[in-house]
């Protein structure tokens, strides 16, 4: 019998780890509201080596059929593991299906190839490209190991001369390739006639800009996990599940160049039961983003609901928690605790617009430090307009809104913060109701209930930059200093 027992316990140690269920519900103690748990996704137990499959890591040789060809031997077999070993895996577009988790050795690389053509989506030419790593409409997907998964991003992004030396601009305009556009404040560089020699995919520079996507996109699914790996220079954001439900991000690492245009690191967009955990962020744009957007009554997910975000790191980003620009649908029961923030521009951001704006309810902020944070620590705007890069568009005027988007007004109410130290920002705390479209406008107090309590800032030039009129905040045992180096 003992050996019997001792042969089961050993079978049982081999299977591969996706197989074994794990215990998020640790984190979900002590939470100031309830909320509806993640589930870690259940894998088969099948392996198949990307090697296997006529996959070779040499940097060289282009590997999107051995991915095509390890998912499809997968799938016959019900789901499993795709194992990427150790090497350096050159690769077009991965479509991930049910069941299906790609695992990266420590020492393995996927890189994006290079070649822009090769994401060229068949279906829309004049479009936007396929992504990265992509899984639509499936269940059951897991991206795991210690693996680097980078997009080479440095051949699709704009760069804003204004924020690179001399040095970094000759770099781009002499490795990489590209032609400068606008000048003065609104120069720009923009990859083009590649100096690797591959084709440009549209007929001008500022074309070719609007096709890039993110690297790692999951819409309309269920049952997600990503865990261990690092997500680097994606084209756009670099790790986006939207419209999905059961959410996991676990000791992830996402980094790009601090100037990466929409360099997002880990975007949620309407997703319900999510978990942000452990992770590390360096990016180019918002740090730890919320989205909502128009209404997918089809999808799994519509609106951020029961999302919770804890023990992270944020260095760079331009916010390090983010709620919007889009806040649409719903924003409801989002608790972000034992966070650190160091070198971000905006600490706590709320930031949203006609148009794209709804109602936030049931927030919970707790338990942040940050350090050199070069704007606000925290900031409700609600005046947002994005504007792409070398775009010299006006902010709109009311009347450039259709009845429609006029609906969809920010409102950022029912937020509560709690012990928050922040040593560092050029303003503490500003908030703003205001929609940035005339006086008529701008009357209606949309910042509202923010409870702010047990917190210290120190700042470097303005304690409170607050508008009566629109924004109503209620600040209990707030210290406010003045930086005296």
């Amino acid at each position: 019998m003992k050996k019997l027992l001792s042969s089961v316990v050993a079978i049982l140690m081999m299977l591969p780890a996706a197989t074994q269920a794990q215990d998020y519900s640790k984190y979900y103690e002590n939470l100031p509201v309830k909320m509806e748990q993640v589930k870690t996704p259940v894998i088969p137990a099948n392996e198949v080596s990307l090697t296997q499959v006529g996959g070779v890591g040499d940097g060289v040789t282009l590997n999107t059929q051995a991915f095509e060809n390890g998912i499809k031997k997968l799938t016959k077999m019900g789901g499993g593991r795709l194992n990427v070993p150790q090497g350096v895996w050159l690769t077009g577009p991965i479509q991930l299906k049910d069941n299906i988790e790609l695992h990266l050795d420590k020492n393995a690389i996927i890189l994006m190839s290079p070649d822009k053509s090769l994401f060229v989506d068949p279906k829309k030419p004049n479009g936007k490209c396929l992504v990265g790593i992509k899984a639509s409409k499936r269940k059951n997907i897991a991206i795991t190991g210690e693996g680097i998964i980078d997009g080479n991003g440095d051949h699709w992004r704009p760069v804003k001369r204004t924020k690179v030396s001399d040095v970094e601009w000759s770099k781009y305009k002499n490795v990489i390739g590209g032609v400068e556009k606008g000048e003065g404040k609104n120069l720009l560089f923009y990859p083009w006639d590649d100096k690797t020699g591959f084709p440009n995919i549209a007929e001008t520079p500022e074309k070719q800009e609007k096709m890039r996507v993110d690297l790692i996109r999951f819409e309309s699914c269920e049952n997600i996990l990503i865990q261990g790996v690092t997500i680097q220079n994606s084209p756009k954001f670099h790790l986006h599940p939207c419209f999905s439900k059961n959410v996991i991000v676990d000791g992830v690492t996402v980094r790009c160049p601090w100037n990466a245009q929409n360099g997002d690191a880990i975007d949620f967009s309407d997703v319900n039961v999510g978990l942000i955990v452990n992770s590390t962020v360096d990016a180019g744009d918002d740090g730890l983003c919320m989205k909502s957007g128009n209404n997918k009554p089809d999808a799994p997910a519509n609106g951020c609901i029961d999302i919770l975000i804890q023990n992270n790191t944020v260095y760079h980003a331009h916010g390090a928690f983010v709620l919007g620009s889009e806040t649409q649908q719903a924003m409801r029961r989002i608790v972000v605790r034992n966070c650190r923030f160091s070198g971000t521009d905006t600490g706590l951001r709320f930031k949203s617009g006609l148009g794209r704006g709804g109602k936030t309810e049931q927030m919970f902020i707790s338990d942040i430090v940050m350090t050199d944070i070069k704007d606000e620590a925290i900031i409700f705007q609600c005046d947002y307009f994005d504007k792409p890069a070398g775009s010299s568009k006006k902010d709109p005027e009311y009347t450039d809104f259709t009845e429609e988007q006029r609906e969809f007004v920010p409102i950022f109410q029912d937020i509560h913060i709690d012990n928050v130290v922040c040593r560092g920002a050029k303003t503490a705390i500003k908030a703003s109701g205001s929609l940035g479209l005339g006086a008529e406008h701008d009357n209606t107090q949309l910042v509202r209930d923010i409870d702010i309590k047990n917190t210290t800032i120190v700042y470097q030039k303005t304690d409170k930059d607050i508008d009566a009129k629109t924004a109503k905040l209620n600040l209990t045992n707030v210290r406010l200093i003045p930086d005296k180096k």
